[in-house]
């Protein structure tokens, strides 16, 4: 099974609905280590994306590929999210979209996806692994992503994998002390929360999981 523009319009439209669910929760994350507005900042920045894929419906030429919805994706949150997370959500949908401007992704083509996603967050953010970032959340699901496309999986099977493993990624950053971000300035007081940049991220692949199955 490929996955085709469709599939890209689908996790978009999921990942709004399950951002809006978990703004609450997120807004909580961000207020206990971060700026306090990690859940609102998304939520607005994904429901301006939905308007824009509503509005290109009627467009002589709505998004055609994957890399289409993925830019939209991108240029929407860049210019209306504040705060850290827009800039680099942005970048990581920007990157995916350079690599992935095709009409259908194989598990390879997922992979490739996921890749870009994450060098366009680290280009930005400047973080690694084991810094209390999204970054602890998107290097394993890129990891288990490739492990799963190498194993010769399907493409839904491959975004479960980055999944599951951006989940655990993201429950691992609780003892972690944040050393980027807003976050690193409390230091040891960091410890004992998780990350909210990488919560959201397990939410947004858990949505690209869904929307292949659905």
């Amino acid at each position: 099974m490929t996955l085709d523009v469709a599939w890209a319009d689908r996790w978009t439209r999921l990942s709004a609905e399950r951002i809006a669910a978990a703004r609450d929760e997120l807004t909580e994350l961000d207020r206990q280590i971060g700026d306090g507005d990690h859940g609102e900042n998304l939520d607005r920045g994904f429901r301006a994306v939905v308007a824009k894929l509503d509005g290109s419906a009627g467009e002589e030429q709505p998004p055609g590929q994957i890399g289409d919805v993925l830019k939209l994706v991108a240029t929407t949150l860049m210019s209306s999210v504040g705060g850290a997370s827009g800039p680099l959500y942005g970048t990581a949908y920007l990157r995916a979209a350079k690599v992935t401007g095709l009409q259908e992704l194989d598990a390879h083509g997922v992979v490739a996806l996921l890749e870009g996603a994450l060098e366009g967050i680290t280009a930005r953010g400047k973080a690694q692994v084991g810094e209390k970032t999204m970054v602890d959340a998107w290097q394993p699901a890129v990891d288990a992503a490739e492990a799963a496309a190498d194993a010769g999986a399907s493409t839904a099977d491959v975004l479960a994998a980055a999944a599951a493993a951006a989940r655990q990624g993201a429950a691992a950053t609780v003892p972690l002390v944040a050393t980027k971000g807003r976050a690193s300035y409390l230091g040891e007081r960091s410890a004992g929360h998780q990350d909210p940049g990488a919560t959201s991220t397990a939410i947004l692949l858990e949505a690209a999981r869904d929307a292949a199955t659905a």
